[in-house]
């Protein structure tokens, strides 16, 4: 049996994609968030009202209540978060401790401030949302709230979805209650411009979502795949075995020459198909290969069908969007 090991290459790419992707997000907060005194929602959002309030740089604070959180979840649900969430929430601990104070006050000024905060909040919400998508399609789980929703899902039937929304508006609604200070200065943010910060965070992690979903799409996508090969059993176990996929022998007759042939259909998500067409090419380079897009599919590894015709999508530990 063909038996595809990880390259080290391939180990390196995942970690460089998670590692742009926080780039990104750190850059959205420092500066299109950051600037206007914004509010976002999960462990970042209560470190930034930390940070507005006293001066405290977002990335003790971010790495802090991570780490508590990461205790937490160890003692209660076992260590099966990973090494790339650890990796995560270090890193982006040091984007956020270093990265604010490199950025000059007249970019700011020109790219934030002037622009106002609406556009600021869109802007930075979809670099945000862009950069969390990014990390979380190649394994890196972003911790925060998400291991809150995931430990009370656990003991609750309750939607990690629905509790993660519910603590990110508690989260930005509580900015009204502390003291807020403009960047920079020792003047305080009265409180009607608190109350707007806080419509701004509302619509922040709309905007963040609606992003996170969008760029992850892609890699929920669903492919069918048809392959015809002599050496039809061998990939089978290669696909059973390795990538912990079903597959489906059809019994064919070619029309033209009247000869039996045994078909191979598969269905997988689009991120894994290259792995499948590798184990095809090892086996058989002279497969023959149809791939195609499909709407849905429904099942154990898939999608969960939900009553009443609403679908779902089903997640992982690593798989969520909060940060």
């Amino acid at each position: 049996m063909v038996v595809l090991k990880k390259t080290v290459w391939t180990t390196l790419k995942e970690y460089a994609l998670i590692s742009i992707g926080l780039l990104c997000y750190v850059m959205g907060w420092a500066v299109f968030l950051i600037p206007n005194n914004l509010i976002g929602g999960g462990v970042s959002g209560i470190s930034a009202i930390i940070y507005y309030a006293t001066g405290l740089s977002m990335g003790y604070s971010y790495l802090a209540i991570n780490f508590l959180l990461l205790l937490l979840a160890f003692k209660i649900m076992g260590t099966g978060f990973g090494r790339k969430t650890i990796y995560a929430i270090i890193f982006t601990s040091v984007l956020l401790n270093v990265i604010p104070p490199l950025i000059p006050d007249t970019i700011s000024q020109e790219l934030a401030v002037s622009n106002g905060k609406m556009l600021s909040t869109i802007i930075g919400g979809v670099m945000a949302g862009f950069g969390i998508g990014m990390s979380i399609s190649q394994g890196g789980s972003s911790g925060g709230t998400d291991i809150i929703a995931l430990i009370v899902a656990k003991y609750r039937n309750v939607s990690p979805g629905k509790l993660i929304l519910l603590m990110d508006v508690v989260i930005i609604l509580s900015s009204m209650v502390f003291p807020s200070y403009y960047v920079g200065t020792q003047t305080p943010v009265p409180f009607p411009e608190k109350l707007a910060t806080s419509i701004y965070g509302l619509i922040l992690i709309t905007v963040n979502g609606y992003t996170i979903d969008l760029f992850l799409s892609g890699t929920k996508q669903s492919v069918q795949v048809f392959i015809f090969s002599k050496k039809y059993a061998e990939i089978a176990d290669a696909v059973t075995v390795q990538m912990k996929r079903g597959v489906t022998r059809i019994q064919a007759e070619g029309w033209y020459t009247k000869s039996e042939s045994d078909i191979l259909m598969i269905l997988a998500r689009k991120t894994d198909l290259n792995l499948l067409l590798r184990y095809v090419k090892a086996i058989d380079p002279k497969a023959f290969i149809s791939v195609s897009n499909v709407m849905g599919v429904y099942g154990l590894g898939f999608d969960t069908l939900k009553g009443g015709g609403r679908t779902g999508k089903r997640k992982s530990g690593d798989e969520s969007g909060n940060m």
